[in-house]
């Protein structure tokens, strides 16, 4: 009953007009009013950030903000990999031989994640990473390695919830949301970057100036809180130990070194 009724309501609201509602009032003057609440509800370490809170114009603004470069260490050696985001890593495992992977408890399709049998293949055997962000958190998607881009492409219409709440009681939020894909090629072999969207705004805008990436160089930015899934092949990542011990992670931390 329960998942109906969530499922019901998101499919109401998850539509074009009302994700422009909230776009727009995000980006607008009058957003800035909610500014020094937001900071405070979501506990935001502004110290941190570029700017103090009055800078920013609007809440949407303040919620895609950079950080201080000293803020984030990135491991420079070149066998590291490292997070691309701050967030809490919600799921780690191997893809088994059916490309699929468990999140919360239910089974994913890399295939339909990926967009592509094809590319999905590759990955078979291979290790995942799911990475949520929530509105916490700093909200830009830096490259995890150096690396060069060899694909990117978008699939999905509508965006569910990818909060706890929405990855329970969901219908497939990771197969079925909005999300960009990027695939690179680095030392260790292939890895795919999916940037998921969250409910209502599927803003996911790329700002990256050429298709050579440098580890931590950024990549794009959500608009809103959302999901980061990362896809190794098969014998290219060895886990970070600290990763059994903690999941809260920030952007730069090392995730794994390459085999």
């Amino acid at each position: 009953m329960i998942k109906t009724i969530y499922r019901l309501l998101i499919e109401l609201t998850n539509r074009k007009w009302s994700s422009l509602l909230l776009q727009k009032f995000a980006m607008s003057k009058t957003s800035r009013l909610l500014i020094p609440y937001f900071i405070k509800v979501y506990n935001i370490n502004m110290e941190e950030a570029e700017l103090p809170y009055q800078a920013y114009p609007t809440l949407h603004q303040l919620f895609i903000r950079r950080i201080k470069s000293e803020a984030r260490v990135i491991d420079a050696d070149k066998f590291t990999v490292v997070s691309p985001v701050d967030g809490f890593i919600e799921a780690i495992g191997k893809i088994t031989d059916e490309t699929e992977f468990l999140v919360k408890g239910k089974k994913y399709s890399v295939v339909e994640v990926l967009g592509s049998a094809s590319v999905a293949a590759k990955y078979t055997l291979g290790t995942y990473m799911v990475i949520y962000l929530s509105p916490t958190n700093y909200h830009r998607i830096h490259s995890p390695v150096n690396g060069e881009i060899i694909g990117q492409w978008e699939l999905g219409k509508h965006s569910y919830p990818v909060n706890r709440i929405g990855l329970r009681y969901g219908k497939d939020p990771l197969a079925k949301n909005y999300r960009k894909v990027t695939e690179l090629k680095y030392l260790g072999g292939h890895l795919a970057i999916v940037k998921v969207g969250a409910m209502f705004i599927n803003s996911i805008d790329y700002t990256y100036k050429s298709t050579t990436l440098q580890k931590g160089e950024e990549i794009a930015y959500f608009s809103f809180g959302s999901t980061v899934i990362l896809l190794f092949e098969k014998d290219t990542l060895f886990l970070s130990d600290p990763l059994t011990k903690t999941r809260q992670i920030q952007m730069g931390q090392t995730i794994g070194y390459i085999r």
